[in-house]
């Protein structure tokens, strides 16, 4: 597996996620005093950069993309070629989901989702396109239980050989079935080998239902990735004075998201965990949580905060994209 190439390094347990940054609307909150007024690709990209540039500068080492993010692998694989040197960075991506919102941050349909061989037979070829050989990991965007990548022999046998030629295949789930795609993620095999080498899943200390499938996928030799780890800003901007993690940062004086994001790394069976900063004052707040002690008692503080999966992903889906 790719990560394996990652440094020993607590920051390296930190990812950079650019599904804000490859595109003029996502459904983070606080979007709108993140990012330029002016949205163009010219700016986004700007931007990716800059964060990407801070992000390598404090030792994170991987880099999370997908089809559907925008632009975000062109704007990677820009910043990759613009800067040699760095053959020390690991890149993922996803396909499953075509980006459809045309960069209009007001679009009707951004993304439109698909798990078909047709759809995996046009986008690796686009994937390559841009990363060429610098794709060390293709997964599957938001698998569920139905997902056809599950039972689709024919489909399976393609992302096999893929991972025959040294691409790393994963999965990345989505939804209150998380646990029960992340099993059966697992037990997917082509000629006796398990496909999928990475588990990529929202978790963080709102939705944790994902936890007891992960531990497992961990202790099955797979690498967990943690997606969403602050809720799509949730974590950061419901986080009051009164509010249990808002007590504990004031107490601390450790900031929300360093928190939030500890609160997932201290699980042994956290590979990375992915940032999804938008500036780089979020990129250096995020990679402080690598250097949080987190102790059990502040941990069970934020036990509390959890939600049940369907009400977490009922309120996710009435996020507005902006």
């Amino acid at each position: 597996m790719p990560f394996r190439r990652l440094p020993a390094t607590a920051a390296a347990r930190i990812g950079l996620g650019l599904a804000a940054l490859g595109r003029p609307a996502y459904i983070n909150l606080g979007r709108e005093s993140d990012l330029p007024a002016e949205r163009t690709v010219e700016a986004m990209e700007s931007r990716a950069h800059a964060v990407l540039d801070a992000a390598y500068a404090r030792g994170v080492r991987y880099f999370d993309v997908a089809r559907s993010y925008g632009r975000a692998e062109e704007f990677l694989a820009a910043w990759l070629r613009d800067r040699p040197g760095r053959d020390d960075v690991v890149v993922g991506s996803k396909w499953g989901y075509t980006y459809t919102a045309g960069w209009q941050a007001d679009a009707a349909v951004h993304e439109v989702k698909d798990h078909s061989l047709s759809t995996f037979e046009r986008q690796l070829p686009e994937t390559r396109r841009l990363l060429g050989d610098r794709l060390d990991l293709y997964q599957v965007h938001s698998v569920t239980p139905q997902s056809p990548v599950l039972t689709d022999r024919a489909l399976q046998d393609a992302l096999a050989a893929l991972a025959a030629e040294g691409v790393a295949v994963g999965v990345s789930t989505s939804g209150p079935e998380q646990p029960a795609a992340i099993r059966a993620a697992l037990a997917v095999e082509v000629a006796g080998v398990p496909l999928f080498s990475t588990v990529q899943a929202t978790y963080n200390v709102l939705e944790p239902s994902a936890g007891p499938a992960l531990a497992e996928a961990h202790d099955a030799g797979r690498t967990v990735i943690v997606k969403e780890a602050l809720a799509n800003g949730r974590l950061v901007h419901e986080a009051t004075d009164d509010s249990p993690l808002g007590r504990l940062a004031r107490d601390t004086g450790t900031s929300a998201d360093a928190l939030a994001l500890a609160a997932v790394l201290r699980r042994p069976w956290v590979g990375l965990v992915l940032s999804g900063a938008a500036t780089t004052a979020q990129l250096e707040g995020n990679v402080a949580a690598s250097a949080v002690d987190l102790g059990d008692g502040d941990a069970e503080r934020l036990s509390g905060l959890a939600e049940p999966a369907t009400a977490y992903w009922r309120h996710r889906a009435a996020l507005p994209w902006s």
